[in-house]
């Protein structure tokens, strides 16, 4: 009996111990072969969120360095893109050779009347900037509202 015992308790240590291995492979094969994809929105001309946003930029590119990034911006978000009103406009530039996206939506261009020699030269453009988002999210990406 206390051999029976005993061979069903081994059993069950190395199912438990081939299950936790099993897992954590998994686990690290999912997240190799499928990077984050994360769309932030950015529509606020406030500069402390868009220091904030750099800092969660960093912050995520330091722990999941594959992941994709863009940031929409629209709105008075657009200032941080602006060669004349932004604070971050290095930090922007260093993002960007991480390769973060990020977006200028064309409608709130219009609405402002801007052209796009008042934008950092190293922007992206998209017609509408929710569209923008909405088609991210359609396709699996994670969404953000960035600022407060």
């Amino acid at each position: 009996m206390k051999k029976l015992v005993f061979i069903s308790f081994m059993l069950m240590l190395s199912t438990a111990v081939f299950a936790q291995t099993y897992t954590k492979t998994s686990k690290n094969e999912i997240e190799k072969k499928q990077p984050h994809k994360i769309i932030f929105q950015l529509s606020t001309g406030d500069t402390l969120s868009h220091k904030a946003l750099t800092k969660q930029l960093g912050n995520i590119l330091s722990v999941a360095p594959d992941t994709k990034i863009e940031v929409v911006c629209h709105g008075p978000g657009l200032n941080v893109l602006a060669t004349d009103k932004s604070t971050i406009s290095e930090k922007v530039k260093y993002f960007i050779a991480k390769d973060v996206v990020f977006n200028v939506c064309e409608f709130s261009m219009k609405e402002r009347n801007m052209d796009k020699s008042q934008i950092l030269p190293e922007a992206t453009y998209v017609p509408a900037g929710i569209i923008e988002i909405v088609n991210k999210q359609e396709q699996g990406w994670s969404y953000i509202k960035a600022g407060f």
